[in-house]
């Protein structure tokens, strides 16, 4: 069994869960929180299967800033499909879908506008924590 399907099976009862050589990482936080705060906290990410609930372009370029080598979306973005395949990470969802909505459904999730203008891995990783900031949300 490969880390992306151990990472699968194991994602029930979680919003995310990050799966190295058969070891599984688990969070229960919403959005790109949990890998937000990996980086954070200096977890090398590097060569790490992902399975998650929604994968919009903002968490796309956390994972390919973390050097991770697959994913698996329950709902993902069109544009976080494209940005990582261009950047050699094997992607799997059950629904593509064009956008990644706020939470209550009235608009862009306000991560995705935060990188929809870049391409860079490295701009789009600050644009995030000031939007963070800027919100207030708790990481």
């Amino acid at each position: 069994m490969t880390d992306l399907q151990i990472a699968k099976r194991n994602l029930f009862g979680h919003t995310i869960c990050l799966c190295r050589n058969g070891q599984c990482l688990f969070s229960e936080k919403r959005g790109i929180a949990p890998i937000m705060n990996l980086i954070a906290d200096g977890v090398a990410l590097k060569g790490y299967s992902i399975a998650d609930l929604v994968v919009g372009k903002a968490a796309a370029m956390l994972f390919v800033r973390s050097g991770v080598k697959a994913v698996f979306a329950r709902l993902m973005a069109g544009s976080a499909k494209e940005y990582m395949e261009k950047n050699g990470i094997v992607c799997e969802y059950g629904k593509l879908v064009e956008k990644i909505f706020n939470r209550e459904g009235t608009g862009l999730c306000p991560m995705e506008e935060a990188v929809a203008d870049t391409e860079d891995v490295e701009k789009a990783y600050y644009l995030l924590l000031d939007r963070i900031k800027l919100i207030g949300e708790r990481i």
